[in-house]
């Protein structure tokens, strides 16, 4: 039980790897609200945990402020303190280059996958440290690694996610607080890519061919359990890649 009393808030939590957090969270002892923008997958995850008081599901957008506020209001008066942040959330880009980007995506993207997260980790950081102890972790990507392997949308939030860790870790490192990153490669996961832009799902296949196999949920929220843990206490500003070696080539 590596988080037994510990207070959990993880978002995109109504399906994959989300999902695979909450579920691992609640059997290593955790407390975890569950926020999702579908009401449905949050209403699916209560019912196959069957967690009780442990488990507290919560629509939410995190792309919206008041969303954010509320979720994590609610939370403290359930539960009345915050440990640990999972920045799960998150959507894809269509592989869209700069020169076929249109500013809608651009925004939307930045909304979700990068303004969210910051303005979480602000919020949680004004519970955190008085608490003196938190753990923030961000879903980054490889896709934050490389220029290769997504839109230029994606791509830029996820640097960006990996540039809001390490920033976070280091100005708070001597106040309890750790914050880390995981990047995934290829999951089995069901985030969206409707209709992929033809120059840059071709360029993305020229990296294709190094992926050993695509990974689990399961495999990347044990990656979540050990950051969230006292295992990794001398853990801070890492970006965790959990990708099967994908780039190690």
């Amino acid at each position: 039980m590596r988080l037994e009393n510990k207070v959990a808030l993880v978002t995109g939590a109504g399906s994959g790897i989300g999902r695979a957090i909450v579920e691992q969270f609640v059997q290593e002892g955790a407390r975890v609200v569950a926020s999702d923008i579908r009401e449905d997958r949050l209403q699916e995850v209560a019912a196959a945990l069957n967690a009780g008081d442990a488990l507290l599901t919560i629509r939410g957008d995190v792309s919206n402020r008041d969303d954010i506020t509320r979720t994590i209001d609610t939370l403290m008066e359930t539960y009345g303190r915050l440990d640990i942040v999972v920045n799960n959330a998150g959507i894809m880009d269509e592989f869209v280059p700069l020169a076929d980007l249109e500013d809608a995506m651009w925004d939307r993207v930045m909304a979700i996958n990068l303004n969210g997260p910051m303005a979480i980790c602000r919020r949680a950081l004004q519970i955190m440290l008085p608490q003196g102890s938190g753990v923030i972790i961000n879903v980054a990507s490889i896709g934050g690694l490389f220029g290769g392997r997504a839109g230029v949308a994606y791509t830029s939030s996820k640097h960006a996610i990996i540039g809001l860790t390490r920033s976070v870790a280091y100005h708070y490192a001597q106040m309890g607080i750790r914050c880390n990153a995981i990047a995934p490669g290829s999951v089995e996961t069901n985030i969206e890519v409707k209709q992929p832009n033809m120059l840059g799902y071709q360029r993305l296949q020229t990296t294709l061919g190094m992926i050993p196999r695509n990974g689990k949920p399961h495999e990347l929220a044990a990656a979540a359990v050990f950051l969230a843990s006292d295992e990794a206490s001398f853990v801070n500003g890492a970006i965790l890649t959990v990708d099967g070696g994908w780039t190690a080539a």
